[in-house]
């Protein structure tokens, strides 16, 4: 019988049973899944396990990711939501007094966020637009207190300090899910970790951690920086 516990971060329980303890989010929307993951019920209250496979985020959160600034109530700019994946664990998070604001480049892929996720989910505003162009976007987000970015585009440091800029609030928090081989395939991760860490102090972001995600994702790793100010 599964025992559903509370994480140490607000939002996010453990689920222990037969299978150890996994990671897992209140939902939002009971009954529907998202991408086929394990559902857990007790006590009236429908609890997804978070697939550390399918998330970087979830394996930042295990790996010791301090703090998570993402939390009940936060507001949260989302940068390559995808279908929706992780978008729907941090819409769980914040709550219904939270919002995420999830940017989306592909056409295709926001029909599946849309269909998956926003369509049951009040928290969660769609944005049909490009990462790369802020001001495309500028009047449908407010200011956040957290920006979460996985893209797989070049200069991915210098698109999160430019929506930083644009959005965050001074003192809020950063994720960035760096991709080495979507940036420069000719070049050593460590290299390209270390150029783009340079771009976001160089933005006005203080670098507080990176974790590297292997064995979960190979050439990965997950930087929490902070907008000083």
């Amino acid at each position: 019988m599964p025992v559903v516990e509370p994480h140490e971060y607000e939002g996010i329980y453990w689920v222990r049973d037969e299978l150890g303890s996994r990671l897992a989010t209140l939902s939002l929307a009971p009954g529907v899944k998202v991408y086929d993951e394990d559902i857990v019920r007790e006590g009236g209250r429908e609890y997804r396990v978070w697939n550390p496979y399918r998330s970087k985020l979830a394996v930042g959160i295990l790996k010791g990711l301090r703090p998570l600034p993402i939390k009940p109530g936060c507001k949260t700019l989302y940068l390559g939501a995808a279908s929706g994946t992780t978008c729907s664990h941090v819409s769980d998070i914040v709550g219904l007094e939270g919002r995420v604001y999830a940017v989306e480049f592909a056409p295709r892929v926001m029909r599946e966020l849309l269909a998956r996720v926003a369509e049951h989910r009040v928290n969660v505003t769609p944005i049909l637009a490009d990462a790369r162009r802020p001001e495309s976007y500028a009047h449908l987000v407010e200011a956040v207190d957290v920006i979460y970015q996985d893209v797989a585009q070049p200069e991915q440091g210098r698109i999160l300090v430019d929506n930083a800029r644009a959005f965050l609030k001074p003192g809020g928090w950063t994720l960035l899910a760096l991709k080495a081989r979507s940036i420069d395939v000719t070049k050593e991760p460590s290299e390209v970790y270390r150029r783009e860490l340079e771009a976001l102090e160089r933005g006005g972001l203080k670098v507080a951690q990176v974790i590297h995600l292997e064995p979960y994702d190979e050439d990965h790793a997950l930087i929490l920086s902070r907008l000083e100010g």
